[in-house]
């Protein structure tokens, strides 16, 4: 049977086509993601926009095209925190379904969590000792601690980039006192992290997929060769590495930052708020173990389903 799994994000619409095989193995056959920026306008309003709406619908039709042309024979579609939290979000997904045909289903940020557990373990090898799991998206970030057998803790917060840079509106060229504001914001939010890491102290940090991705690109294309990270699921970051990008990040401008190699365009503005994210977490519980997983949210709904009757 041919699957596709579409991820609806607050920034992309990511789409995964497998061939499940008989014995629980599948083989890939497709996959992109599509710049929607759901939330643009009323992220924070808990509102989608017009534009951002209609790009969204226009990114389905587009894959509703790829998904004939791959034979696909049952969808696997669900959306995240731009759509769970939208007054307006219902709508959209009644939209998709009569110009696409697609059924849309909404998952809580709890679910979120648990599947991207499920896809990290799936690209990396998790041991007995404690990992904390971090996914940037748009509109929430989830944190995972857990380890190869069992999650300790997991919770999605609304600090997703999208909606903390239309929440501080940060100069072109973040300055020292807008920097202050966003992780004196984080220190607060971040309460229930502090507490949960006391109880289940961590060895390392696992960044999953999306700006992790872009973080290793930026330092794959400066220090060493793009073809590090090819075919890769995992890749072990060096902290100095991490810290040279990150002052890079934060001391240069949008125009700047368009010209790095490794960072695509559709993160330009939101790779200041998710490096600022990440060095907090770093910094705070003193981490000295960070790597990459390419696999997220849809490789974990992607194990669930391959271990369910589909």
């Amino acid at each position: 049977m041919r699957i596709a799994i579409i991820d609806l994000g607050t920034n992309t619409f990511n789409i995964l086509i497998v061939k499940v095989n008989h014995v629980k193995s599948y083989t890939h056959l497709y996959q992109s993601k599509i710049s929607v920026k759901l939330g643009e306008g009323g992220i924070n309003k808990n509102y989608i926009e017009v534009l951002p709406f209609q790009r969204g619908i226009e990114g389905l039709k587009t894959y509703k095209q790829t998904m004939e042309r791959f034979y696909v024979q049952k969808v696997f579609a669900f959306a995240t925190s731009a759509i769970r939290m939208a007054s307006n979000g219902k709508d959209f997904l009644e939209a998709a379904k009569q110009e696409t045909g697609i059924d849309v289903t909404i998952i809580s940020g709890e679910k979120e969590a648990e599947l991207i557990y499920y896809g990290v373990r799936n690209a990396l090898q998790l041991t007995n000792e404690t990992s904390l799991i971090i996914d940037i998206g748009g509109g929430s970030t989830e944190f995972i601690i857990a380890n190869k057998n069992i999650i300790f803790w997991k919770q999605s917060f609304l600090l997703g980039a999208a909606r903390l840079l239309e929440m501080f509106t940060p100069s072109d060229r973040i300055k020292e006192k807008e920097l202050l504001e966003v992780v004196n914001y984080l220190s607060g939010e971040l309460k229930p992290l502090f507490e949960a890491i006391k109880k289940y102290p961590i060895t390392e940090l696992i960044g999953s997929s999306g700006s992790f991705d872009s973080l290793a690109e930026m330092i794959a294309h400066k220090f060493y060769t793009p073809e590090i990270l090819k075919k890769k699921t995992e890749y072990v970051f060096d902290l100095k590495d991490f810290k040279i990008i990150y002052e890079m990040i934060i001391k240069s401008n949008n125009a700047e930052r368009i010209q790095i190699k490794g960072l695509i365009e559709m993160r330009v503005d939101m790779i200041v708020i998710s490096s600022i994210i990440v060095n907090f977490v770093l910094q705070s519980f003193n981490i000295s173990k960070m790597r990459l997983s390419t696999y997220a949210l849809k490789e974990g709904m992607l194990y669930e389903i391959m271990n369910s009757k589909i």
